[in-house]
């Protein structure tokens, strides 16, 4: 792994070049500095502010187009100013070396305005006018700027340069750019001295996709390949050698018998980045498909999926297949669960454990020992690839998923379809749960995915997921996603037209103790009812009366029975999340969910609009079959009398 150039036009994918916006204290040397970079000669009348300035393309090795903007910090220039920074891709701040206000200016307004406008690129501090400063006071650069590197880690590095003696001014825009197509942030951490975890989570999958013979070292040969495939350049024998020996002097463990060891392949690219030499680990990254936040690109992804709002998408079986094998490779213990260091080591070579955060933290039913089992594991995969079906196959190619990455996914057909056919093929459903506070709505989520009934109530202001795999006659699997909808929230979700479109099926919880529960439940149907009539995303419901241990209040059986006739839905299902009775309400749910034609609420507008609707049509029919009548008629009489013409002619 000597190194080596490669195009960082063609890594960063950063063709138009890269765009370096020079700001600072006014008469700070910033268009000199331009000028000079641009010219080679120090100029002798600068305008107040350049015009955009492009440096040559050979100027420097990588031959990327470079394009330096001049900017005032007069408060009418202001505008212009926050322009420009927007729109940069590096910032030199200027100080005037023999003016120490202006040094204190960068710490006191120029940094915390970068953060203020959230200009996040890299930020190369410069020291103008270094022969302005008496020789006599002789001022050390790293222990002037160290507290304010500490204070400012966006600043990449500090310099101070002379555009009259010409004291390292190519230096400062080459900087600038390297900080763009090779920046040190996202790789190492300069104040621990180590990989940041990103860069060894991207590099640990490198070099298992380069160890070909899966014996947890590189090969010669295995070297020799990936030396060809990121620098297109083969390594000579006696280099290998060379590498290896480097590493082993200074690592005992990163070489054995059978070639480099992937500590010894990260200690390499410490060692690369410690040196400067950035551009090597960079471009082993891009070679492999990884972005400057070190996450696959774009183009490494399937494009954009275009789906109507009532279209879900689901893994294919080829995915699940692969999911299978690789929970069985990971389960080291055999106990049929992956643990949590089972979890992390399989994550270990995705940016990060996808599933550490809301909403898929706690999402899923786990062992006694605190392990994911298989039906456990595959439903967070189901519940990612419904939430987010991009980042989902992103983080199968990052666990080792070698197909094709669209064919990971297929889209389902619309539901609004599904209904109209009365039947669906989906294997994953996604119930709303809506329901007043303390109707049992979270309780009904911890009961489903395995967890005890909380003595004490705990309010809940989120949408929360539970997911978990339902067994069906036959011995078939489909996964159910059940997502808790806040009282706060339902006027919220169903202020926007689409808002029923991904659900499949709608529960409406109320505790049947209470009868002020049961009314604000009703109101949460008669809604959602009201909004699928309207928008045309109907949705099967069911109601469920929870807390079947209490007493019911006295009316509650005919109240909610009336309901339910009233509006051509199921009776309410009755059910104690305490004494773990649920009436087979899963099943139930994703009975409803395959019969979408079915257990869809009727208000009585929707009833009023359907009746007129059939008055009007069958007028229109009423109406067709007279004007056929009229035409057959008119047809007849016609024949008749051309007939009697002829006969009397």
């Amino acid at each position: 792994m000597a190194g080596g150039g490669a195009s960082a036009s063609g890594a960063t994918g950063n063709a138009a070049g890269v765009r370096i916006v020079v700001a600072g204290d006014a008469k700070t040397g910033k268009s000199s500095l331009i000028v000079t970079a641009a010219a080679e000669n120090f100029p002798t009348n600068v305008p107040p502010v350049l015009p955009p300035t492009r440096l040559p393309e050979d100027i420097y090795p990588d031959r990327i187009p470079v394009t330096i903007i001049d900017t005032s910090s007069s408060p009418q220039n202001r505008s212009r100013l926050v322009e420009e920074l927007m729109r940069a891709d590096a910032v030199v701040l200027t100080y005037a070396c023999d003016r120490p206000e202006t040094l204190d200016r960068l710490s006191t307004f120029w940094l915390p305005e970068l953060r203020r406008l959230e200009v996040k690129v890299p930020v190369i501090v410069v020291g103008c006018m270094l022969d302005k400063r008496a020789d006599q006071h002789p001022v050390s650069l790293e222990q002037v700027m160290s507290p304010i590197m500490q204070q400012f880690r966006e600043i990449e590095t500090c310099i101070e340069c002379s555009a009259l003696n010409h004291i390292q001014i190519p230096e400062v825009f080459y900087y600038a750019q390297k900080a763009v197509l090779h920046p040190t942030s996202p790789l190492f951490d300069q104040e621990q001295q180590v990989l940041k975890p990103r860069c060894v989570r991207a590099l640990k999958r490198i070099f298992i996709l380069c160890d070909h013979d899966r014996d947890g070292a590189l090969s010669d040969a295995e070297l020799n390949d990936f030396q060809v495939k990121c620098f297109n350049a083969p390594l000579q024998p006696s280099e290998i050698v060379g590498v290896k020996r480097v590493v082993q002097e200074k690592l005992r463990e990163g070489v054995n018998d059978r070639g480099l060891t992937l500590t010894g392949f990260l200690f390499l690219h410490a060692l690369f980045i410690e040196k400067g030499r950035l551009e090597t680990t960079w471009t082993v990254l891009r070679k492999f498909g990884y972005n400057n936040e070190i996450r696959l690109r774009d183009d490494q992804l399937p494009p954009p999926i275009k789906k109507y709002p009532d279209q879900s998408v689901e893994l294919t079986n080829e995915a699940v297949e692969f999911l299978r094998r690789i929970f069985l490779t990971y389960d080291v213990d055999c106990d049929e669960a992956l643990r949590t260091n089972e979890l992390e080591d399989l994550f270990s070579t995705a940016p990060e454990n996808p599933w550490s955060e809301p909403p898929y933290d706690g999402a899923a039913e786990k062992t006694a020992m605190g392990g994911l089992s298989l039906d456990g594991f595959l439903s967070l995969w189901a519940l990612m690839t419904l939430l987010d079906p991009i980042r989902s196959v992103e983080n199968l190619i990052y666990t080792g998923y070698g197909g094709d990455p669209s064919s990971a996914i297929r889209l389902t057909r619309r539901r609004r379809l599904d209904r109209k056919k009365q039947q669906t093929d989906r294997t994953v459903y996604q119930c709303f749960v809506f329901g007043p506070k303390e109707a049992g709505k979270s309780a009904l989520l911890n009961s489903f995915i395995g967890r005890p009934f909380p003595e004490e109530y705990v309010p809940n202001t989120n949408e929360l997921y539970a997911v978990n795999a339902v067994d069906q006659p036959g011995g078939t699997k489909k996964t159910l996603v059940l997502r808790e909808i806040p009282e706060d929230g339902v006027k919220k979700l169903l202020s926007g037209r689409d808002a029923l479109a991904e659900c499949d099926v709608a529960i409406f919880v109320h505790d049947s103790s209470r009868e002020p529960s049961w009314q604000k439940a009703t109101e949460m149907l008669l809604d959602v009812a009201s909004h699928g009539e309207a928008t045309g995303y109907e949705v099967p419901c069911l109601i469920v009366a929870s807390k079947d241990d209490l007493d019911p209040y006295l009316t509650e059986i005919q109240d909610s029975t009336r309901v339910s006739q009233d509006m051509g839905i199921e009776a309410p299902i009755p059910i104690s999340t305490k004494l773990g009775d649920f009436s087979n309400l899963f099943q139930r749910i994703i009975s409803a969910a395959e019969h979408p034609h079915l257990s869809i609420p009727e208000t009585a507008a929707g009833k009023s609009r359907k009746q007129y609707h059939r008055l009007v049509n069958r007028s229109l029919m009423f109406v067709s079959v007279g004007a056929a009548v009229a035409i057959v008629g008119l047809a007849a009489y016609r024949v008749y009398a051309a007939r009697k013409n002829a006969s009397s002619s």
